[in-house]
């Protein structure tokens, strides 16, 4: 896979690769997506902002240098960002590959961390030397405004150019808990929401905390997506239900709408137990997707370009088989698609025909 190494490329050159219900391939402008959509489907978005989720600082108790990475909340969407937990790296910065960084110190409960006028302390590690809750000292405000002085957004090696905060924020956000961009949401502009309108094609949102999609260690990579908080609005779950009784299709932008909505159908919010219906409301998305998943309620993801073995293309096993999936990776590469969070875009529609039959496997962190 080609990585984007540049900020998103203007709209016009950036493309889409379609892989339709009955496994079809079919290569366009992204700009052309809405032409393979239909008048009463419902697009549903995430709206949440990037947050400068990257802190360089100092382990207090040995002097090392450190990088802590936010990489999710310990509480539902809405709950306090001052207690996440975080990927803590060696001396560094992104410039290096993330596979490549040194460990940090040892880290033990209590150890306290410096980013400048920001201080915080491990409360615990969870399951792993480098994967650790963290709380923030002082209040809310203080915490907000230490990030703003002393964080910068999460960024990888392939883009070497340093990001400002805003280039991680989708034309959309507007709820800041995302630990790394929705970006499946920079296919989003003004113009095209303006053409869905017009031609009969619904929108909605909802907030996803969207978390880091690398950590560096083959260990804890094997336990992404971790944990992730979301709000789905009264209003996006009346116009799912409307859109389905209908007949017409929800399409996700993106791979944590698919993991917001998924989980939200559970029966009462008991595991294993499912239903057809989108409950509105505050969780906590802590399952995995994959080949295994029957999904109850989307039809069609748009997503970036990823590569096998990660998270997010396991999760797109849950729409096609893996032969599909396996010829489209074919067409990716044959044509230079790019990939990562500047890339360019794939439409996969579900043709699993089952829904609803497989149980959801909890995923949440042990302590």
């Amino acid at each position: 896979m080609i990585a984007a190494a540049t900020l998103r490329a203007p709209e016009a050159d950036a493309r889409l690769l379609v892989l339709t219900a009955s496994a079809e391939l079919k290569h366009a402008p992204r700009a052309a997506m809405v032409e393979f959509l239909r008048p009463g489907d419902l697009v549903v978005a995430n709206d949440a902002m990037t947050l400068p989720a990257s802190l360089s600082g100092v382990h207090l108790a040995t002097g090392a240098p450190i990088e802590l990475r936010l990489a999710g909340l310990q509480a539902p969407a809405g709950g306090d960002l001052r207690k996440s937990i975080a990927v803590v790296f060696g001396a560094g910065d992104f410039r290096m590959r993330t596979e490549d960084r040194p460990a940090p110190p040892p880290l033990s409960a209590g150890d306290r961390l410096a980013f400048g006028d920001l201080r915080a302390r491990i409360v615990r590690k969870i399951g792993h030397p480098r994967l650790v809750a963290v709380a923030f000292d002082g209040s809310a405000e203080a915490m907000w405004q230490g990030l703003a002085r002393h964080g910068r957004p999460i960024q990888y090696a392939h883009v070497p150019q340093p990001l400002a905060l805003w280039d991680a924020w989708t034309a959309i956000a507007a709820v800041p808990v995302a630990f790394e961009p929705p970006s499946a949401g920079f296919v989003l502009d003004w113009a095209l929401l303006a053409e869905l309108s017009r031609r009969g094609i619904a929108f909605a949102t909802l907030t996803h905390a969207a978390g880091i999609s690398s950590t560096g260690d083959v260990e804890l990579d094997r336990r992404l997506p971790f944990d992730e908080a979301y709000r789905i609005p009264g209003a996006t779950a009346r116009a799912i239900g409307h859109t389905r009784r209908l007949g017409g299709r929800i399409v996700a932008i993106g791979t944590t709408v698919v993991r917001a909505l998924e989980h939200a159908v559970r029966d009462g919010g008991e595991l294993g137990r499912r239903s057809s219906v989108v409950r509105p409301g505050n969780g906590v998305a802590n399952q995995r997707i994959g080949a295994a998943t029957a999904l109850c309620i989307v039809d069609a993801i748009v997503t970036g370009v990823h590569e096998p073995g990660s998270s997010h293309y396991d999760l797109l096993r849950a729409f096609t088989d893996d032969e599909a999936l396996r010829r489209a990776g074919v067409a990716l590469a044959a044509h230079a698609y790019r990939g990562h969070e500047f890339g360019d875009s794939l439409l996969v529609e579900r043709s699993r025909t089952h829904r609803c039959e497989a149980p959801i496997a909890d995923t949440r962190f042990a302590a």
